[in-house]
């Protein structure tokens, strides 16, 4: 037996003992309070239990995920420290990219496997380089090794932007193609039944003439 089972039946047994036995109620309609006692508490408790979250399902995902939000709110927080205006427009393209992307996995788990890279190796190597970039930036390093990490910096932030918008749309790839092919299916359906297109104004026609 469960421990909300147990609990409930104890719950039961009391609401009915009290009457029946304390209170000389007749046995019917004490037992009649005793199991909408029960009754009642099988409904409280398990409502206690709450919704499961990801938490409790998957762990390992839940850490990545905390752990890429911690890692995206840095690359927004960077944004204002940095000079070049398409950068800082790159750098909140992909914040919003990676926002949407996390949202996507909490709400289907199952999809992290397709992109298991992204939160192993693409995001944190993003935010080390990104970080770096800043630091290179503040110190103002004129040397032509700083200058050419910058003009790399720079373009590797808008290939990255790209790449991610890649990443989000696989996300949704099959989603896409399962509606595409629904969609294809409808039509041809509507099309048979001829309540679809120039075939319904055609049948229409006809009925009036009719």
């Amino acid at each position: 037996m469960k421990n909300k089972e147990v609990v409930s039946a104890i719950v039961g047994s009391a609401f009915f003992a009290v009457p029946y036995l304390g209170m000389s109620i007749a046995l019917a309609p004490a037992l009649a309070i005793g199991c909408l006692a029960f009754g009642a508490s099988e409904l409280v408790l398990s409502g206690v239990k709450g919704k499961v979250t990801l938490k409790d399902t998957d762990r390992d995902l839940y850490t990545k995920l905390t752990t890429a939000k911690k890692q995206n709110k840095e690359i927004i927080n960077l944004v204002p420290k940095v000079e070049s205006a398409d950068t800082r427009k790159n750098l909140s393209a992909i914040h919003d990219t990676v926002d949407k992307i996390i949202s996507t996995i909490e709400t289907s788990p199952k999809k992290a496997k397709r992109i298991d890279n992204f939160f192993d190796y693409y995001l944190p190597v993003l935010i080390k380089i990104v970080n770096r970039y800043d630091e290179v930036e503040n110190k103002r390093l004129i040397s032509k090794e700083g200058k050419e990490f910058m003009t790399k910096a720079d373009k590797m932030i808008a290939d990255t932007k790209k790449a991610f918008d890649q990443i989000l749309a696989s996300l949704y790839q099959k989603d896409i193609m399962d509606a595409d092919a629904e969609m294809k299916v409808y039509d041809l359906m509507l099309k048979a039944d001829g309540i679809a297109g120039d075939e319904l104004i055609m049948k229409g026609s006809d009925e009036d003439e009719e």
